[in-house]
């Protein structure tokens, strides 16, 4: 292997709002995988369509920098984990499109379907945008929870326990939804 590029793995790690998943190859992140119910069905759903591969209990410098970074953005820091290098040969140029506008939205910020599709060049992409965002495999660190439904709605959300776990993830940001006082609005 060579310098940077290490075998790939996947582990569990604990986080603010459950047990996540991450999975790596070749230098760099593979997939994400937020809370599932169960550690178990947070690890089946993480490797549902990945190559296989040996969990390892000690992750690359690279990878433990990225679960840090997670744990620190669920526990509140605003972090945008711009570093973290990302495995994109499993998504198609559409989603690498969208995943990078995401990624550009900073920790406690959103963007609307609409403005995302509108940065891509075309108002009608708005529904083709969400699509894209319910296939995203490397939640939070492609933050698809920052993309709301017009008007301040949340919108779907694919990951965990769906719109639960995005307006969680939201609240933790401080993100104001709406008129209505946020959680930590005093």
């Amino acid at each position: 292997m060579g310098e940077g590029a290490y075998a790939p793995g996947h582990t569990l790690f604990s986080t603010a709002i459950g047990m996540c998943g991450i999975a790596w190859a070749q230098g760099t992140v593979i997939a994400v995988q937020l809370p599932e119910a169960t550690p178990e069905r947070t690890r089946a759903r993480l490797l549902n369509d990945l190559p296989r591969s040996a969990e390892s209990a000690s992750p690359p410098a690279a990878v433990q920098a990225a679960i840090e970074g997670i744990q620190a953005l669920l526990n509140g820091e605003p972090r945008d984990l711009l570093e973290v290098p990302l495995d994109m040969d499993r998504v198609t140029p559409f989603q690498r499109d969208v995943y990078a506008i995401a990624r550009a939205i900073p920790p406690g910020q959103t963007l609307t379907y609409g403005e995302v599709a509108n940065a891509l060049g075309d108002p009608s992409l708005a529904r083709a945008v969400g699509q894209a965002l319910g296939h995203n495999p490397f939640a939070p660190i492609v933050p698809c929870h920052r993309v709301l439904a017009a008007g301040g709605r949340s919108g779907g959300f694919s990951g965990g326990n769906g719109v639960p776990t995005k307006l969680r993830m939201l609240q933790i940001e401080r993100v104001r939804i709406g008129r209505e006082p946020g959680l930590f609005d005093g």
